[in-house]
């Protein structure tokens, strides 16, 4: 490819945004800045497009928008589903320029573009996608990515993320795009002047916290000491309204994480998987002393907490923890107040922990599996729903601190996190005990389950391949032992005749309960190992995971190395 040309293309066309020409012009005489900014078109996917802000056919930028979006128009008038579009953002860098040229393009194609009027959660875009009505579904996020990123998540009209089948369709009408010649734009205020543009209004959002207000078991949550953090996102409007409306009063909010901002000022990673995006909550935990610290993420879909340790600290629940806590809690609380329906389904992911199947096997709940991804969630709620019994479906996570225990959108919401984790904190804070000692009584129960996660960057065009070409070294020449365990054996998720769809994941199952999955990252240029470990106590446990870890980190050498 001749990116020296593309370069000059670009130049001379991408004058709607001077930043593009600017980056371009200080990058011109860098072959290699300029080949990884035009060497593939950004990649779309059921996660829809995702990538690093910037000049380029491989950034974020209001042409790769514009394309996307000419591609999901042409798709959404290919077929019978509803010509209107719900469109949120949340608080990155030029996510209300994205969400603009989204409803621009939408507009010029004779599709109505339903928009927020101000940032709001991930969750709500899939409410309103389904409470207007609407074909599709556009937020402008990239979730918990560091502040160089943006994203365009697309939904379908039933609230989920878009079918893998829907993606190709978007996907093959977007290569037959240009992002200049070949997109169609309205002039924003005209279309709104024309009503082909619209504004959601507040009572979708209103309508969106009532839904969320409706799953409560109903527990007494007026007691509750709780600090929170935003981490400069979204989710502060709604989760106010939520905990208002729950009769939870005595709210801090850490000051220096309140407000929007793209650029993330006190933590590069506004991930609440990450400690140092929950310093600032740890700290004010010192000063405060809550019963319960909660953080959701830029888009308010994922939730991390704290809780007190006992010896006057706060430690971090990870995320299998808080989803076997919700779980457990949802399963009593039902089963004491009689509304547990027939046959539970509860749902997660093939790389979350393992103590959900003991659980759900004392409450008589059925336990499904999918692959990663909170949209394969969201199908089994589809599925339950099209044969008449929705009610059956009871609760949904993945480790990745993903929680939703209603019908009401179709992927995990934060804003529903944060209400069952008030009313579990709540709850067993009247019989006594912190979500800590909570925890610990489960482990004692069901044994001590430990979850680990190891992250390896592949950064650029060759990173690409060489992410690729481990993975097709560990299939051809699958370890026999990893850590001293034997693998007992190999569940390849690309061939068919697991029950999911085929996906690039490899899971080696090892004697002694414990399991080691690799996978790359859907939405960045990772290779994620998820590994799982059983022991009889808390440092067996964590002794399993350390070496589990070390045999995992030599696996990877050695594949590479092949």
């Amino acid at each position: 490819m001749d990116y020296q040309a593309m370069l000059s293309r670009w130049l001379e066309r991408a004058g709607d945004d001077p930043d593009l020409i600017r980056e371009l012009t200080e990058v011109q005489e860098d072959a290699k800045a300029v080949s990884d900014r035009f060497y593939r078109h950004l990649a779309f996917g059921t996660g829809g497009l995702r990538g690093v802000i910037g000049a380029g056919t491989n950034r974020m930028n209001i042409y790769t928008v514009r394309r996307a979006t000419q591609g999901l128009a042409d798709y959404l008038n290919a077929t019978d589903l509803p010509k209107s579009v719900a469109i949120a953002h949340d608080s990155r860098i030029k996510g209300e320029r994205f969400a603009r040229e989204t409803a621009r393009v939408l507009a010029a194609n004779g599709i109505t573009a339903w928009i927020y009027p101000r940032l709001e959660p991930t969750p709500a875009l899939s409410w309103a996608v389904r409470h207007l009505a609407c074909g599709a579904g556009v937020c402008v996020t990239a979730s918990h990515n560091p502040a160089q990123y943006n994203g365009y998540k697309v939904y379908g009209a039933d609230g989920c993320q878009i079918t893998p089948e829907a993606a190709e369709q978007v996907l093959a009408a977007m290569e037959q795009t240009d992002c200049f010649d070949g997109v169609k734009l309205a002039d924003f205020d005209q279309a709104v002047a024309a009503g082909t543009i619209r504004t959601i209004p507040d009572a979708c959002l209103d309508a969106f916290v009532d839904a969320v207000l409706d799953l409560r078991p109903g527990n007494d949550v007026s007691q509750l000491r709780l600090v929170y953090t935003p981490l400069n996102g979204s989710g502060l409007e709604c989760v106010q309204k939520l905990l208002g409306k729950m009769g939870v009063t005595d709210v801090t909010v850490v000051p220096e994480q309140e407000a929007p901002d793209g650029t993330f000022p006190t933590c590069p990673y506004p991930n609440p998987e990450i400690r140092e995006a929950m310093e600032r909550g740890l700290a004010l935990c010192g000063q405060v002393k809550p019963d319960l610290l909660l953080g959701t993420d830029p888009d308010c879909d994922r939730m991390g907490a704290a809780v007190p340790d006992g010896q006057g600290g706060y430690r971090l629940i990870t995320g299998n923890e808080m989803g076997i806590l919700l779980f457990d809690y949802l399963c009593r609380t039902r089963i004491e107040r009689g509304t547990m329906p027939e046959n539970p389904v509860a749902v997660t992911t093939i790389v979350s922990t393992d103590m959900a199947t003991p659980v759900a096997a004392a409450y008589g709940v059925e336990l499904r599996r999918t692959l990663t991804g909170f949209k394969y969630i969201g199908e089994q709620i589809a599925l339950l729903e099209a044969e008449g019994h929705k009610e059956r479906y009871l609760f949904g996570f993945e480790e990745s601190y993903g929680y939703l225990s209603g019908a009401h959108v179709r992927d995990k919401d934060a804003v529903n996190a944060v209400m069952l984790a008030c009313e579990a904190a709540a709850w067993y804070r009247g019989q006594g005990m912190t979500l800590l000692e909570a925890m610990d009584a489960l482990y004692q129960k069901y044994g001590y389950y430990r979850n680990g996660l190891i992250s390896r960057a592949f950064e650029g065009q060759d990173g690409m391949r060489a992410m690729e070409d481990l993975m097709a070294s560990l299939r051809a020449n699958p370890p026999a032992e990893i850590a001293g365990r034997a693998v007992t054996g190999v569940v390849d998720y690309a061939k068919e005749g697991t029950g999911l769809i085929p996906s690039d994941v490899l899971e080696f199952r090892l004697a002694g309960e414990g399991k080691l999955i690799v996978r790359p990252s859907g939405t960045e240029p990772k290779l994620k190992i998820y590994l799982s470990v059983r022991g009889g106590s808390a440092d067996e446990a964590a002794q399993a995971l350390d070496a589990l870890s070390a045999g995992a980190g030599r696996l990877m050498e050695q594949g590479a190395a092949r």
